[in-house]
This record gives C-alpha cells, sequence and structure tokens, in this order.
C-alpha cells in the first residue's frame, strides 16, 4: 500500500498570501492614524495638567500652638504655601487676606478625599512666638485644622524659604523687613506645581488649578494615568 504525503492545497496558500498582502497594504495608516492623534492631543489639549516643577523643601517648623509641623504631615495633601510675618504693612504685601478669601471659596470645588491645607511660614521669629500667630490666626477667622502658621530658627527658615522655594527676603538696616510676594501650591507627593510670584494671583486662577489636580489625582489609577502621563509628556499647561 503506498503512503500519501499530505500537501497544503494550493488555493489556500493563495488565500494566506492575498491575506498577508492586503493587511501589508494597510499597515501604513496605523503611523499615520497614530501622528495624526498625537497632534490632536497636543494641539486640541483635551486633557490640562499642572508641570510637576520640582520637589519642595523639607522642613521642620512649629505651628501656632507650638506643635511640630514638617512637611511629611502634608503627605498626602494639596497645600498652598505663603510668607509673611505679622507686622506686615505696605509695601509688603499681605498674602493671608488672600488665603481667608480662598479659604471660604473651596467649597465651590468638587467634594475630593484629598485635603486642601494651608502653611503660611512667618520670616520673623523673633516677633511671631506662638501667641502672636495664634492671636493673628483668630483676627484672620482661620480654620485651624486646615490652615496653619509656623515659624522656626532664623537658620532653618532661609534654608526652607530661600532655599528651598526660591523666596527672597531679609532684614535691612533699619530693622524692617523686606519680602518677595510668593504663593506655592505642591501636591500630595511633596511636588510643586504652581509657582505665583511678583503679585498674588487672581483667584480665579488658583481655583482652577486646584481643580486641575483634583481632576489628575482622580485619573491616577487604570487608562486614565497613561492619558494624564502623556498631557505631562507633552506638556498640556493651561494657558
Amino acid at each position: 500500500m503506498t503512503a500519501v504525503t499530505p500537501s497544503t492545497p494550493q488555493h489556500t496558500i493563495s488565500l494566506t498570501t492575498r491575506l498577508v498582502r492586503g493587511l501589508a497594504r494597510w499597515l501604513w495608516i496605523l503611523p499615520v492614524l497614530a501622528f495624526l492623534a498625537l497632534g490632536y492631543f497636543i494641539i486640541a489639549r483635551p486633557i490640562q495638567v499642572l508641570p510637576r516643577i520640582t520637589l519642595s523643601p523639607g522642613y521642620l517648623l512649629f505651628d501656632q500652638q507650638g506643635n511640630r509641623l514638617t512637611s511629611e504631615d502634608m503627605r498626602g495633601k494639596i497645600t498652598l504655601y505663603t510668607f509673611t510675618h505679622t507686622a506686615c504693612q505696605p509695601p509688603c504685601v499681605a498674602t493671608s487676606p488672600f488665603l481667608q478669601t480662598l479659604q471660604a471659596r473651596l467649597p465651590e470645588l468638587e467634594p475630593s478625599d484629598m485635603p486642601i491645607e494651608f502653611v503660611t511660614i512667618s520670616i520673623d521669629p523673633e516677633r511671631d512666638t506662638p501667641e502672636v500667630l495664634a492671636a493673628y490666626a483668630r483676627d484672620l477667622g482661620a480654620d485651624l485644622e486646615t490652615w496653619h502658621f509656623v515659624t522656626g530658627t532664623p537658620e532653618r527658615l532661609k534654608w526652607v524659604i530661600g532655599g528651598g522655594f526660591g523666596v527672597y527676603y531679609d532684614r535691612r538696616d533699619d530693622g524692617t523687613l523686606a519680602l518677595d510676594t510668593a504663593v506655592m501650591l505642591v501636591d500630595w507627593t511633596g511636588t510643586l506645581r504652581a509657582e505665583y510670584r511678583r503679585s498674588l494671583p487672581d483667584i480665579e486662577i488658583v481655583l482652577r488649578d486646584l481643580r486641575l489636580l483634583q481632576q489628575e489625582l482622580n485619573n491616577a489609577e487604570g487608562a486614565g494615568r497613561l492619558a494624564y502621563e502623556a498631557a505631562h509628556l507633552f506638556a498640556c499647561y493651561p494657558r
């Protein structure tokens, strides 16, 4: 009995060849579609993010109750930092009334599990003792659950404010204090995300930036995270 060697039918080979050639003919469209999608993402900016500027400085300071407050205490929170002293008079720009207004408007934001807190750092530790800072906070009607008034030794303050945040301040020969106006927005990882310098920012811009951080946090897992990382990659920053 003669053995029969199995063979592939000729029409099957032809069909496979045609399929491969057909796919090859259309493969060119994939990079084109990817390029168009990328162009749309960059131009239309369907997702906007705040830049990741740098890590904010670590610190150990003392609040209006004489308790320690450290940068680690602010991990897992969105924090706005301001710099002032209780004797701030023009041309010194008082940042605390700005935060006072902002605190009253925080309920306009979407409810979130991520706390938003304020840290006001006094540059005048000799005058601004915990007792003075506590009275200053009471006069502002500050919510001390989420607003911290802190100071520290001159050396630590210089390292945190001047070295870490890059905000200039100094004591003049006549004893008055010079201080640049600055508000710093730091995210839950301790990363600086926005700097408002030279003058107080528009409160609507700060509220917008807080919303952007909340949206980014809400998309920190799954497919949404990839889209937000792409937005960071292509610098889709708000104008």
